[in-house]
């Protein structure tokens, strides 16, 4: 059980360090150092360390199974360069809100740290195939495909 723990816990400081990395490039130095913190609360911890694969996200594996996941419920709820954070809904209808420009760059480099911690693909391919279902202003949208545009030629 343990090993698990230990396994989940190193490819999150993985991804934080990929994070961190793409941040500090791009300015975002506050953003590179506290992103992502609320993985290590025992809501997402707890969870994601149950659903551990090591190639892909266990949420994804979470909702597969139960068709929700806690763990995210947290996570988007406390992090502003998710979109899902950005959604309100009136009447029961959802709404996107202009998200502040550090946190479409955040997004990016939060694709770009995912990518090279899971080892699985382009994020500009992840955006692609994606964003369609995405709820956010298409200006936001069309913000963050030129981010990941611009960095993934670097």
């Amino acid at each position: 059980m343990f090993k698990i723990y230990w396994k989940h816990f190193k490819v999150i400081i993985k991804h934080k360090w990929y994070v961190f990395k793409e941040c500090f490039k791009h300015g975002l130095y506050w953003q590179g150092i506290i992103h992502d913190l609320s993985k290590f609360s025992i809501t997402e911890f707890s969870e994601s360390a149950k659903y551990f694969q090591g190639n892909k996200s266990p949420i994804t594996a979470s909702k597969e199974k139960n068709g929700y996941s806690y763990a995210w419920l947290n996570h988007k709820a406390k992090n502003k360069h998710h979109w899902d954070y950005w959604v309100d809904f009136v009447e029961g209808l959802p709404v996107a809100v202009n998200m502040p420009d550090k946190y479409i760059k955040e997004m990016a480099c939060d694709m770009i740290g995912a990518s090279k911690a899971y080892k699985n693909g382009q994020p500009l391919e992840y955006f692609y195939k994606n964003s369609y279902r995405w709820i956010m202003k298409k200006e936001d949208k069309l913000k963050l495909e030129t981010y990941l545009k611009e960095w993934s030629k670097k």
